[in-house]
C-alpha cells in the first residue's frame, strides 16, 4: 500500500516543537547546527518562532506522518516586523539570551548578537522588496517538490495582501539553497558590505 503524501497546510501552534527542530537541524549551511549551539532554542527564536507568532497568516508547513517536516514563514513588511520584534518579541528572550557585552567569540555569541540587533534586517537596497522569508525542509523531504509548493503558497499569500516583491538573505556558501532559489525565480541584488550573505529578490507574481 502506498503511504499518503505529505500535505501542505497553515502553521498551527502545536507545530512549535517541530518548527524549532527543523530550524536547528537545517541551521548550518542547510545542515545540522545542533553541535554549534548549546541552546537548541537560539536559532529558532531568531529565524522561525517570531514570524510564526507575529505573522501566523504567513506561516505554512509541510506535514508528514502527523508532524511538520518543513516550513516557510516571513513578514509582509520588514520595517514593521523589526519594530514589533523589538517591542513584542525580544523582551521575552532577554533573560534566556542576554545581550552580549563583548565581541562574539563563538557561533552562539554571534547569533545572540544578531538576536539583539533586529535593525540589521533593514537594508536600504531592499526597500523595493519589503517582504522577506525563511524556508527550511528536513533533508528527508528535500528535492521532492515541497520547497516549490511552500514558496508558491507563500508568494500567493503575499500577493493577496497587496505585497508586490520579496527578498531573502542566505549564506553564500549554501550553494544547494542558491540553486533552489534560482529555480523558483529569485535573482541576486547587490548589497554593499554584505559579508557572508547573498541577497536575492523576486516579485510575488
Amino acid at each position: 500500500m502506498t503511504p499518503p503524501q505529505a500535505v501542505l497546510r497553515p502553521y498551527r501552534s502545536e507545530d512549535r516543537e517541530a518548527l524549532f527542530d527543523i530550524c536547528v537541524r537545517t541551521g548550518h549551511e542547510g545542515g545540522d547546527a545542533r553541535h554549534l549551539y548549546p541552546d537548541p532554542g537560539l536559532l529558532p527564536n531568531i529565524f522561525a518562532a517570531p514570524y510564526a507568532v507575529l505573522e501566523p497568516e504567513l506561516a505554512f508547513v509541510v506535514e508528514d506522518g502527523g508532524r511538520a517536516v518543513g516550513y516557510i514563514l516571513g513578514t509582509a513588511d520588514t520595517a514593521s516586523f523589526v519594530d514589533r520584534y523589538r517591542a513584542e518579541w525580544l523582551p521575552g528572550l532577554a533573560d534566556r539570551h542576554p545581550a552580549p557585552v563583548r565581541e562574539p567569540a563563538t557561533p552562539a555569541e554571534a547569533m545572540t548578537a544578531l538576536m539583539h540587533h533586529p535593525e540589521r534586517m533593514i537594508v536600504p537596497e531592499l526597500a523595493a522588496y519589503p517582504a522577506h522569508l525563511h524556508i527550511d525542509l528536513l533533508p528527508s523531504h528535500q528535492r521532492s517538490g515541497y520547497g516549490r509548493r511552500l514558496m508558491e503558497t507563500f508568494l500567493a499569500a503575499l500577493y493577496e495582501q497587496g505585497v508586490k516583491a520579496v527578498h531573502l538573505g542566505m549564506l553564500t556558501a549554501n550553494t544547494r539553497a542558491r540553486a533552489f532559489y534560482d529555480r523558483v525565480g529569485f535573482h541576486e541584488i547587490a548589497v554593499p558590505d554584505a559579508g557572508p550573505v547573498t541577497y536575492l529578490v523576486r516579485s510575488t507574481q
